[in-house]
């Protein structure tokens, strides 16, 4: 049965009468020697409560897996990458990442300042003098690149500009230059933590004019082919678009909406450098491990890998920002990460640098019953560090 582009939970020939056919999940049961024993616990609760999740859910699915040093020692799918077409979700389905993108565009940052082509603290106007457009600056601000890429240049949210967040992803660029004199300050730089799409917009574009490269580009080939990310884009091509999930919006009255995302595959206005990745959980488990140094290819130098995973925040030094990854402390633990939402789909990385364990989850839809950020916390909490594997 193919249902209608908007369904209601409860309809028959909608979503849930598919999934009720099929709740499908695979890779529940630990099947990897390098877990300790004590881990299967945890990991096996875990993985009955998003499969029942899912279920429950009755709209998409779901792909999450642990990690260590990049490599995936457990992987679960559950429910539908396409449950109109009766596509189960699988290890290698590929799914919009959202705000994890802004990791990348500060990675990419750091990559720049270990070659030498920028500071940390050069000025974003030295880059982009068109911010002296921007609303209401407080007298002499001038935002370096690290309070932009830690949320402390103190920008808008967003700009003000009608259809910023729309349009083809090969005019993003055109999109950020409308946008700046649109978007407003909020606070003098270096003040306060402010989250900003349009900061890690503006951010990408600078990395763009800095190195004298498409911003995608560059991605692509420093971080995305070192670290074999291969089922990683910014445009699904063909190759790709079989592994490709179909999004799915779906709100608290139960209507879901799949053309919505739909379009947007087609490009977000300016909204590339901070919601454009798409990507794998093996692959975003490798942007881990190579932030963090630990495994295969490492991104980073080790000064600015303290950078990066370190807090920018004023408000706590042991929970924050840092640059690109939000940063958080547990019973002395720390770990980092991001998470993203946008239109179809919902996402989750989360890692522990002094151990190299990573979880990921991605979601082919928006309202669910797992707190995906929640969900990744607790499971990398409840393995001990007396338990790792050897």
């Amino acid at each position: 049965m193919r249902p209608n582009w908007h369904v209601r939970r409860g309809t028959p020939t909608g979503i849930l009468a598919l999934v009720a056919a099929a709740a499908l999940w695979t890779c529940a049961v630990p099947q990897d020697a390098r877990l300790p024993a004590e881990w299967h616990p945890a990991l096996s609760a875990f993985a009955e409560t998003v499969a029942a999740d899912v279920e429950s859910d009755s709209v998409g699915g779901m792909t999450v897996a642990l990690a260590r040093d990049g490599e995936v020692l457990w992987a679960g799918a559950f429910g539908w990458a396409d449950p109109e077409a009766g596509i189960p979700a699988a290890r290698e389905t590929i799914y919009r990442t959202g705000s994890i993108s802004k990791s990348f565009t500060a990675v990419l940052m750091a990559i720049l300042v270990d070659d030498g082509v920028v500071t940390l603290d050069r000025p974003l106007e030295s880059l982009v003098p068109e911010i002296a457009e921007l609303q209401e600056r407080p007298p002499g601000a001038s935002p370096g690149l690290r309070q932009v890429a830690s949320h402390t240049a103190g920008f808008a949210r967003e700009p003000r500009l009608q259809g910023a967040a729309a349009g083809p992803i090969e005019t993003w660029t055109a999109r950020i230059l409308e946008s700046i004199p649109t978007t407003r300050y909020l606070t003098p730089p270096g003040t306060e933590y402010s989250y900003s799409n349009i900061g890690f917009g503006i951010l990408g574009f600078a990395m763009e004019r800095a190195a004298g490269e498409p911003f995608m580009e560059q991605v692509e080939a420093r971080i995305f082919e070192p670290l074999a990310m291969e089922s990683s884009t910014f445009i699904v091509g063909e190759s790709l678009l079989p592994m490709l999930s179909r999004g799915h919006a779906n709100n608290a009255d139960g209507d879901v909406n799949i053309e919505r995302p739909a379009l947007e595959h087609a490009g977000r206005g300016y909204k590339v450098p901070n919601g454009g990745v798409y990507s794998t959980v093996d692959d975003l488990a490798a942007f881990a491990a190579g932030v963090m140094g630990r495994g295969g290819a490492s991104l980073l130098s080790d000064e600015l890998r303290a950078e990066v995973l370190g807090v920018q925040t004023p408000e706590d030094p042991d929970s924050g920002y840092g640059l690109g990854f939000s940063i958080t402390t547990v019973d002395g633990r720390v770990f980092a990460g991001h998470g993203g939402s946008v239109s179809g789909y919902t996402a989750h990385l989360l890692f522990e640098p002094a151990t190299g364990l990573t979880a990921v989850l991605l979601r082919n839809y928006n309202r669910g019953r797992t707190n995906l950020g929640r969900a990744a916390r607790e499971l990398l909490a409840a393995l001990s560090v007396d338990q790792e594997p050897g």
